[in-house]
C-alpha cells in the first residue's frame, strides 16, 4: 500500500486559514468600530445588562477587541487570542442574549446560539493555529 500526498489540499487549506483569520479580524474590527463610534451607547447597553462601571467596561472591551484584531491579523499569540475570544463570545452570549432575554424576544435565542457557532470556530482555530504563511510565530501554547 502506498501513501499519496494531496498537493492541492495544502493550497486550499492555506487559503482557508487566511480567509478565516481575516473573517475573525473583520468581525472584531466591526465590533470595536461600533464601540469607538458610540462608546457612551455601548456603556449604556452594558449598564442595562446590570454591570457596574459600564464606561470602564466598554473601554476595556474595545481594548480587548483591538488586541484580538492584532493577533488574528499577525498570527502572533493566535491560539491564545482565539481561546480568549471564545470565552469572551460565550460570555457576551449569556450576558446580552441569554435565557433571561428569551421571554420578551424569541429572536434573542437565535443570537444566543450564534455565539456558540462563533465559539466553535474560534476553538477550532485555536487548536489548529494561524497557519504557515503571513504568521508571526509567537505564543505560549504549543500544538503537537
Amino acid at each position: 500500500m502506498t501513501m499519496q500526498t494531496d498537493t492541492n489540499r495544502a493550497g486550499w487549506a492555506t487559503a482557508a486559514i487566511l480567509v478565516g483569520r481575516l473573517v475573525f479580524a473583520a468581525l472584531f474590527i466591526m465590533a470595536v468600530s461600533f464601540k469607538l463610534m458610540g462608546i457612551k451607547q455601548t456603556a449604556d447597553f452594558i449598564a442595562a445588562a446590570g454591570f457596574p462601571i459600564p464606561l470602564v467596561l466598554a473601554w476595556l472591551a474595545a481594548l480587548l477587541e483591538l488586541g484580538l484584531v492584532a493577533a488574528f491579523l499577525t498570527g502572533a499569540f493566535f491560539s491564545e487570542a482565539a481561546l480568549v475570544a471564545a470565552v469572551y463570545v460565550v460570555f457576551l452570549g449569556f450576558s446580552f442574549h441569554g435565557p433571561s432575554h428569551w421571554k420578551t424576544n424569541q429572536s434573542e435565542f437565535g443570537f444566543f446560539v450564534d455565539h456558540f457557532t462563533f465559539m466553535t470556530g474560534l476553538l477550532f482555530a485555536a487548536a489548529n493555529g494561524p497557519g504557515r504563511v503571513l504568521t508571526l510565530r509567537r505564543g505560549w501554547l504549543s500544538r503537537t
